[in-house]
């Protein structure tokens, strides 16, 4: 078989490592699905609760910014006692509160319950990427851990479906409800996740180590002299990624809505199809990210995503299918494919004893950033200066990417780094 064949890795993997990798990609599935479905809902919920666009979305920045906290104990706990097992911890903590907040009565409950949500929803993502990059060997590791990122796409397109079709197929009192519900789904993950034997033999041998010695590593090790450079620049470059991403994304249902004039339901349909381009972005991006470096994937994405979201936010396509469709797949392209070098990145940027706790804490900090920076911008642009919202999803777009490149350039380049080498 040639070495060029993007799936040899898995054709190599043991038994252990595929299930791993199937898991880490349901549950990134499930895990975005939960994330982005609120975001879809937001014209329902509006309706349902009384919101104005600003408070809507405040529910969504306040998810951001529990899940950066989240996802910050996660990491620290899961440097401490295990990637498996806080894999498993948080897939049910996450479903339990997705579950609870299809209760909810009123504003402020729904708000409570998505904070609550978030704490788990943040360790998730950033607890499973590091599990899978410690498995996988360094010439294929942007290929494993980004084609679990394809599962993003996967995930949006369900959220689109259940937000959309299956929302107004039932009385809108508790449609919205029933999409909640199914939030509950990734808890049966846990059954395929193994708490001692999953974790990588690089992590077992890291904790040994740290036992002989008698040492601890401090909780805040990632803000030391000699990893605080990283620590910063990483989180910058997922402030811009997902601040871009999520500028335009958090609104795209109600732009498809108020812009193009296409219903709810459509409009989900739209947007599902957009994901379908997006499985191919994480695809392309993680079967090259190994050869063609990690940085310079970022920004031929971003330069792409910024092309793209600005031909399907601004040109004249109007409300037909045979131009929104094929432009919003191609923007999907780019969208999701963004973020397909981020986890084998981050892997090797952090040294093992405080991996999970780095990567966590930069990854995280951008989504809680991204929420306070780019996307409320998003709407007070468009309530300020009375404009549409194109406008002000495309401005705050433009600077997460450049966000994203300044980080870049600043940032080593990692791919096929060996874990064991990488040191405070």
């Amino acid at each position: 078989m040639p070495a060029a064949s993007p799936f040899l890795w898995y054709r190599e993997a043991d038994a252990r490592v595929r299930r791993v990798f199937w898991t880490c990609s349901a549950a990134w599935a499930l895990d975005s699905m939960d994330a982005l479905v609120y975001s879809f809902m937001i014209p329902t919920l509006m309706t349902v609760f009384g919101m104005t666009l600003l408070e809507a979305q405040a529910i969504n920045t306040a998810n951001f910014v529990s899940a950066a906290l989240g996802g910050w104990i996660g990491g620290l706990l899961c440097d401490r006692y295990g990637r498996a097992r806080l894999l498993q911890f948080t897939i049910l903590w996450f479903s339990f509160f997705s579950l609870l907040s299809g209760f909810a009565t009123d504003y402020n409950q729904l708000m409570i319950l998505r904070v609550l949500q978030g704490l788990g929803f943040g360790a998730e993502w950033a607890v499973g990427a590091v599990l899978l990059g410690e498995m996988i060997a360094p010439a294929h590791r942007g290929k494993a851990v980004g084609t679990v990122q394809s599962a993003a796409p996967i995930g949006t397109g369900m959220a689109a479906l259940l937000a959309g079709p299956l929302v107004a197929a039932l009385p809108v009192e508790y449609g919205w409800r029933v999409v909640f519900w199914v939030g509950m789904l990734p808890a049966l993950l846990v059954f395929f996740v193994r708490r001692a034997d999953d974790d990588s033999e690089i992590y077992v041998q890291t904790r040994k180590r740290l036992l002989a010695e008698k040492r601890k590593v401090h909780m805040l090790a990632i803000f030391s002299p000699k990893v605080l450079r990283i620590t910063l620049l990483a989180a910058l470059l997922a402030i811009g990624i997902q601040g871009a991403a999520y500028s335009v994304s958090n609104y795209l249902s109600v732009f498809l809505q108020h812009e193009r004039g296409l219903s709810a339901k459509v409009a989900g349909l739209y947007i599902l199809i957009n994901s379908s381009g997006g499985f191919f972005g994480a695809q392309v991006n993680a079967y090259f990210s190994d050869s063609v470096g990690r940085r310079r994937m970022f920004r031929l994405f971003g330069a792409g995503f910024v092309i793209m979201a600005s031909f399907y936010l601004l040109a004249p396509l109007g409300n037909s299918a045979w131009t929104l469709l094929p432009a919003g797949m191609v923007y999907g392209f780019f969208q999701f494919g963004l973020y397909a070098s981020f986890g084998p990145y981050f892997t090797e940027l952090f040294p093992t004893e405080i991996r999970g706790s780095g990567q966590s804490f930069a990854y995280n900090l951008g989504r809680a950033m991204s929420g306070l920076v780019f996307t409320m911008p998003v709407a007070m642009i468009a309530a300020n200066y009375n404009v549409r919202i194109s406008i002000g999803m495309l401005v705050m777009a433009l600077a997460g990417i450049v966000c994203a490149i300044v980080a870049t350039l600043m940032l080593p380049e990692t791919a096929g780094r060996d874990l064991r080498e990488v040191g405070p």
